[in-house]
C-alpha cells in the first residue's frame, strides 16, 4: 500500500520524488520506495528534512515512525505561553510576530476588533503583502447563525456581534484587492481564533459565557516532528476552504 498521506503532500506541493531527492540529498528511488511501498520509513534525519520541506509533521507523514510518548514530550514542547487571558498576552510579542513574519500570514477571528486599535496595524499589513506575505483573515458571516449563537452565548444581545464584525471590517477596507490579501467570511462554530505568523501561532480559547479577550491562548511555536501546532493549522485551512469572499 502506498504511504498516501506523503503521496497527497507532495502532489499539494507541486513536488515530484527527484525534486525531493534532490533537496533533501538521497537517491530518487529511496523517495519512490517511501511512497510505493508500505511500512517503509526513511531514517530520522530524513523524515525531519521532508517534514520541513512539506511543512507536515512526522507523525502525519509516517504514523509509526514516532512514538505516543515523543509525541507528548514534542507537544508540550510546542508551547511557548500559556495566558490566563488574550489580553494578557504582551503588546511586544505581537510586535515581535507580526514584524517577522516573511512567509504568511493567517487570521481567523469573530470580529478581530483588538487588532486594528493597533495604529499600525493595517499599514503593515499592507507593507508585508508589498513584501510577498501572504495574508488571510476570515471574520465571521455577520448574517450566519453561528455568529448569531455566540452573540447569544456571550450574552451580548441581539445583533451586537453581527455589528461588530460590520464595524471592525471598515478598517481593512484600503486593502481590499491588494494582491497578497484576501478576506472571507466562515459560518463555522469558532472553537478558538488562530493567529498564525509563520512557525507561529497564537490561540485564543472560546469558552462558553466568556469573551474573547478574557478566555485563555496559548502561544505555540511548530516543531518537525510535532502536531499541535499543525492541528491548529488545520483547522484555519478547513475553515478557510469552507469560507466564502468578504465583501462589504
Amino acid at each position: 500500500m502506498a504511504n498516501e498521506r506523503l503521496l497527497d503532500a507532495l502532489l499539494q506541493a507541486g513536488l515530484t520524488s527527484e525534486q525531493v531527492a534532490e533537496r533533501i540529498g538521497v537517491d530518487r528511488k529511496s523517495v519512490e520506495r517511501w511512497i510505493t511501498q508500505e511500512g517503509r520509513t526513511p531514517y530520522a534525519r530524513h523524515r525531519r528534512a521532508v517534514s520541513v520541506l512539506l511543512g507536515l509533521a512526522e507523525n502525519y507523514l509516517w504514523p509509526a515512525a514516532v512514538s505516543a510518548e515523543r509525541q507528548t514530550r514534542i507537544a508540550a514542547s510546542e508551547i511557548v505561553g500559556v495566558y490566563p487571558h488574550r489580553n494578557a498576552i504582551p503588546v511586544d510579542l505581537w510586535n515581535r510576530l507580526l514584524a517577522a513574519a516573511v512567509d504568511r500570514i493567517d487570521i481567523l477571528v469573530h470580529a478581530g476588533l483588538f487588532l486594528v486599535e493597533r495604529p499600525d496595524f493595517v499599514r503593515t499589513l499592507a507593507a508585508k503583502a508589498a513584501d510577498g506575505v501572504t495574508v488571510r483573515i476570515v471574520f465571521g458571516d455577520p448574517d450566519s447563525d453561528a455568529v448569531r449563537l455566540r452573540g447569544d452565548e456571550e450574552q451580548l444581545g441581539e445583533e451586537v456581534l453581527a455589528s461588530r464584525i460590520r464595524y471592525g471590517l471598515v478598517p481593512y477596507s484600503p486593502l481590499l484587492g491588494t494582491p497578497g490579501i484576501e478576506f472571507r467570511f466562515h459560518a463555522t462554530t469558532l472553537y478558538n481564533s488562530i493567529f498564525r505568523f509563520d512557525e507561529e501561532l497564537i490561540v485564543n480559547n472560546h469558552v462558553y459565557g466568556v469573551p474573547g479577550a478574557h478566555a485563555p491562548a496559548l502561544h505555540l511555536r511548530k516543531l518537525g516532528a510535532g502536531d499541535l501546532y499543525g492541528t491548529y493549522v488545520k483547522s484555519f485551512t478547513d475553515v478557510w476552504r469552507l469560507s466564502r469572499p468578504a465583501s462589504w
